[in-house]
């Protein structure tokens, strides 16, 4: 009997270790882009386009880990919140600056009235 406990131990704890392996390359994205929103000059790199994949093959989240997902998702729809607020902010800008005379010549159309 001894034997299906230590088992049933076993499967448990590979279970959970493979659930924090991907709760850890999860968090690992997270912080990537937190990382790079807060540092200006990162944003002109490109970080790897690895996007993470959820796991099929694990099953339910230990429950034991529920609250460090909810932590990675709450980080997650910040960081997403904080890409949008600083698109809208870039598209602002872009529109802004198409408005600002250069100097060069513009194409616009010019109409001589010769009657005067």
């Amino acid at each position: 009997m001894s034997t299906q406990s230590e088992a049933g131990n076993s499967v448990t704890t590979e279970w959970r270790s493979a659930w924090t392996a991907a709760l850890d390359e999860l968090e690992l994205d997270v912080v990537t882009i937190e990382t790079m929103l807060a540092d200006e000059r990162r944003l002109a790199e490109l970080p790897e386009s690895n996007l993470w994949q959820p796991p099929t093959d694990l099953g339910a989240l230990p429950l034991e880990l529920r609250p460090r997902a909810d932590e990675i998702l709450t980080r997650q729809l910040a960081a997403a919140e904080e890409i949008a607020r600083r698109l809208t902010s870039t598209r602002v800008q872009q529109v802004m600056t198409s408005r600002i005379e250069t100097g060069e010549a513009t194409k616009r159309p010019v109409f001589l009235d010769c009657a005067m």
